[in-house]
């Protein structure tokens, strides 16, 4: 077990290496097409427990604007609860440990309005629920397109979620939550899907979190495009792997707390990671 880690966090680092030629040379020729974008976008090096510094801000932003914080984590609490709900109700409810997974893939996008937040707090202005729930952005088509994307990778994930099940069981259909989780724990196909699927699961997780680490708050604080927002987060996650990495799994922690308390927890962890997530960017790109 611990060669095959080596072997996938190797793949990784030569994966980012590989990339990071490409990344540069069409960085820099965004940022002249967005003009004023990614010419100007430097990525900062960051210290190995910074991300526990983002989470210690994170949570003072919270402190100071705990209303809104929460309603906010309330609603994308209610909203998640709802669509897995949906799913018990239309028969698929062993598809809510996939779906659960998947909101993290458009969780950065659900957090504008706690980078909102936090980016009033940082300059000195009022926050109220009003000004989180309707965002004024540099580049709100981009912005939205950067919305469509990571949607695409969630109904990717979710097709994949469903074509592992299928080579699995076969066409069997999706049983009930409680009688998939001992299925899937205690018999062979199901020990075999559950490997496959955090192989699978692990590579497209950090997939997405290099695509999303901080395009999202540049794109809504800057005025550039969604190519150079996800190239430009691309270069933050390799120029800083392992802190990038450590982030990654702070996150990861925080949204699975939030899903195994049923949602409760995540009025509390969204939030903390959308506040948290606005001072990731602010340190890792320069100016």
């Amino acid at each position: 077990m611990d060669a095959m880690r080596q072997i996938d966090i190797s793949f990784l680092e030569v994966w980012f290496c590989r990339e990071e030629a490409t990344m540069g040379v069409a960085l820099s020729h965004e940022g002249q097409k967005a003009g004023g974008g990614s010419g100007s976008i430097e990525i900062a090096k960051i210290r190995a427990d910074d991300p526990w510094i983002w989470i210690r801000r994170g949570w003072a932003d919270m402190g100071r604007a705990p209303l809104v914080s929460l309603s906010y984590g309330l609603g994308f609490s209610a909203i998640s609860a709802a669509l897995v709900a949906a799913m018990f109700w239309l028969n698929a409810s062993s598809l809510a440990l996939a779906a659960g997974a998947g909101f993290m893939i458009v969780g950065p996008m659900l957090a504008v309005g706690m980078y909102e937040a936090s980016r009033r707090m940082e300059s000195g202005r009022h926050v109220a629920l009003f000004d989180v729930l309707f965002v004024s952005t540099r580049s709100p088509a981009q912005l939205a397109f950067m919305g469509i994307i990571l949607m695409g990778v969630f109904l990717v994930w979710m097709r994949v979620a469903t074509l592992l099940f299928a080579l699995f069981f076969g066409d069997s259909g999706f049983p009930p939550l409680p009688d998939f989780i001992p299925t899937l724990l205690l018999t062979p196909h199901g020990l075999s899907l559950l490997v496959v699927g955090t192989i699978v699961g692990a590579v497209l997780a950090v997939f997405t979190f290099a695509l999303s680490a901080i395009s999202v708050p540049l794109l809504m604080a800057r005025d550039v495009d969604a190519v150079t927002a996800v190239l430009a987060s691309f270069q933050a996650v390799r120029k800083n792997f392992w802190p990038m990495m450590l982030w990654g799994w702070i996150i990861a922690f925080a949204m699975g707390f939030g899903i195994a308390t049923l949602f409760i927890g995540m009025i509390f962890t969204f939030p903390l990671v959308g506040h948290a997530t606005w001072h990731a960017y602010r340190a890792l790109v320069k100016n």
